[in-house]
């Protein structure tokens, strides 16, 4: 097997493990799949975690999580799926700062590096075994990447943002403590 093969067949596993990964958090989310809280249960953990409204912030970690996490399995619009996926576990990481680094410890971790394989694989493509390149790269253009990945930044940057202000006392008290108030 040649390089270009071994490589497009690690991108393929990578791609399949990493977004699987993803899609199941995402499914948890959404539909309370595999112990998760579905819409109802994620919602009031947002709320908790100190992102509102809770609901579109559920719907939108969800999607980010699940839709970026099956494209990425499959390869197609990858650099959009990488995008989704990563600014997902932005907010997860914010979440787990206070905590630090390694997950054992409810640190950031494990969000962190499943946000930046999925940015990773959004960079570097799908491979050769995918549905990208069944499309002819359709949805794996230069300004779809660039697009995606600014819009992706901005986007988490807004939430985050607005996360943090919402948390800033209004009357000169301390901020509320929701760093590791649940799991984003």
């Amino acid at each position: 097997m040649d390089r270009t093969a071994r490589r497009d067949l690690g991108l393929l596993l990578l791609r399949v493990g990493t977004g699987s990964v993803l899609a199941a958090h995402g499914a948890q989310k959404l539909f309370g799949w595999f112990g998760g809280g579905g819409l109802t249960g994620t919602t009031q953990a947002m709320e908790a975690m100190g992102f509102r409204p809770g609901r579109r912030s559920a719907v939108a970690a969800g999607l980010g999580e699940a839709g970026g996490g099956v494209l990425l399995a499959l390869g197609l619009a990858t650099p959009a799926a990488g995008a989704a996926a990563a600014g997902a576990m932005a907010g997860a990481v914010a979440v787990h700062v206070p905590a630090g680094f390694f997950n054992q410890s409810g640190g950031f971790e494990y969000p962190a590096f499943l946000g930046f394989t999925a940015a990773a694989l959004g960079l570097a493509g799908a491979g050769r075994y995918s549905l990208d390149q069944v499309t002819g790269h359709r949805f794996d253009q230069p300004w779809t990447l660039a697009a995606a990945f600014a819009g992706s930044a901005l986007a988490a940057a807004a939430v985050i943002g607005k996360r943090v202000m919402d948390q800033v006392p209004q009357n000169g008290g301390e901020p509320d403590d929701v760093g590791a108030a649940g799991h984003a």
